[in-house]
């Protein structure tokens, strides 16, 4: 139970990833906590983005499978899709992750409650006319969807990523803004469904902030599986029709379906909360924070979405348990942003860590960097992908960015990191041989051929 009496060492102000984070290390050494939640713990990432989606994609990939057997020699068709039952299994998983959160909050010991908060002075919250003191306030609020005026989302023909994870049917055709992970994973997810689809980007190419030779990739592979794209152009106007939306882009072409994702991106939450009536700055709706997630109020930090870092669930988790041990005491580093592993979970997965090739040239000067393509690779045939393995190295230097494309590469992103993190040089790499067959040789091989002693190499 909550006492308005009490004063807890620390009160957070969003359940989301960063929130409850936060709040478990912070009572694993020794803190008090209430957590503040308007909806549901897990925020985001549990019930309206990371887990439903990845479970719609890997239905998705059951459907592929159904629909390809004949080509490993399994003669299955695929009779349909079953929305109610995919939604059912999606919500199981999302169900039962939420289940055990609350669970692992309430063993733990953090203070839980459910309701509308607000910041009403450097210490305090105010949730339901009930006014929280703490030592210590931690912003956690998240983000929400973005989109364009003109392109204002009604839940029926014009979709947000909310709205397309309850989306009753399979709709015969999508046309979809933005390219960067929600938008290719929900193209990944309708193609494997069965509806037509396609792309609309501002800037050059799919997935845009990764590396171009990933993006590359992607694009062929995605050209392979009947996905259009439009890359370089804006929608300039969308217009509803008996059949649904037509949209107009600004190089001239019109796009019809069914219906319009807008994926442009999340915004932060934090409007009307009271955060700069308390002095807490922000920046296009961001709260400004230094690099241990402090404010410019010395009792109130902020953490996850909210702020201007890279927009993942586990970067959330990272800056909340460093807010946590801060604190606590405990001495901290700045968090390296460019060694957060980066995922998108679309058929193929990208997924990268470190620096891009021009990050690379720009920040070291000259660069060494192999491509190992995974049709070389074993397992990869065996899965029937396609793509590669690129690590960058800088001169005389250790290993400065892995970049992947192809079938379950984000698993293989495990050992990337550890590669980046630990500024391994590519010989060090290079002395593991790894297990065989499995995709993680492609890593290896990409590393023994940086390190000039090449195997199975094919560039």
């Amino acid at each position: 139970m909550t006492d308005g009496n009490t004063v807890y060492d620390i009160v957070i102000l969003g359940g989301g990833s960063g929130g409850y984070a936060c709040a478990l290390r912070a009572v694993d050494l020794g803190k008090s906590v209430l957590l503040v939640e308007k909806d549901k713990a897990g925020g985001t990432c549990l019930h309206y983005g990371c887990i439903p989606t990845k479970a719609l994609l890997h239905a998705g990939e059951v459907a592929d499978l159904s629909r390809d057997g004949i080509q490993f020699g399994i003669k299955t068709t695929l009779s349909g899709i079953d929305m109610s039952g995919v939604h059912s299994y999606k919500d199981g998983i999302v169900g039962r992750l939420y289940k055990g959160l609350q669970g692992t909050l309430k063993s733990r010991g953090v203070t839980y409650l459910e309701g509308a908060g607000k910041l009403v002075s450097p210490t305090a919250v105010e949730v339901d006319g009930q006014r929280y003191e703490g030592r210590h306030v931690v912003l956690a609020t998240g983000s929400q969807p973005k989109w364009f005026p003109g392109f204002e989302p009604d839940g029926e023909r014009i979709l947000t990523s909310e709205h397309a994870l309850k989306l009753d049917r399979v709709p015969a055709s999508v046309v979809i803004l933005g390219a960067g992970a929600i938008g290719v994973e929900f193209a990944s997810i309708w193609r494997s469904f069965g509806a037509d689809v396609t792309i609309v980007e501002a800037l050059p190419n799919l997935v845009p902030l990764e590396d171009k030779d990933s993006s590359k990739l992607l694009e062929r592979a995605f050209r392979k599986r009947k996905i259009a794209f439009h890359t370089g152009t804006k929608a300039s106007k969308v217009e509803k029709t008996d059949s649904g939306v037509k949209v107009s882009l600004e190089n001239g072409k019109e796009v019809e379906a069914e219906i319009m994702l807008v994926a442009v991106g999340r915004g932060p939450v934090s409007a009307d909360l009271g955060y700069e009536q308390q002095g807490v700055q922000l920046d296009r709706g961001f709260v400004k924070v230094d690099e241990y997630c402090q404010t410019a109020v010395e009792t109130i930090s902020a953490v996850g979405d909210l702020i201007a870092t890279p927009q993942f669930a586990h970067v959330g988790f990272q800056e909340g348990i460093l807010v946590a041990e801060r604190l606590a005491g405990l001495q901290v580093m700045p968090i390296d942003y460019a060694g957060i592993p980066r995922i998108t979970y679309s058929d193929p997965e990208v997924a990268s860590v470190g620096y891009t090739s021009e990050q690379a040239t720009e920040k070291y000067g000259e660069i060494k960097e192999v491509s190992y393509n995974l049709a070389a690779n074993g397992k990869s045939l065996i899965l029937q992908t396609q793509g590669a393995v690129k690590v960058i190295a800088a001169k005389d230097g250790p290993v400065v960015g892995v970049h992947m494309v192809g079938a379950r590469v984000g698993e293989l992103l495990a050992e990337a990191q550890l590669i980046y993190n630990w500024e391994a040089f590519p010989a060090e790499v290079a002395q593991f041989i790894h297990g065989h067959p499995s995709q993680s040789e492609a890593i290896g091989e990409a590393h023994l051929a940086l390190a000039g002693k090449p195997l199975h190499f094919h560039n």
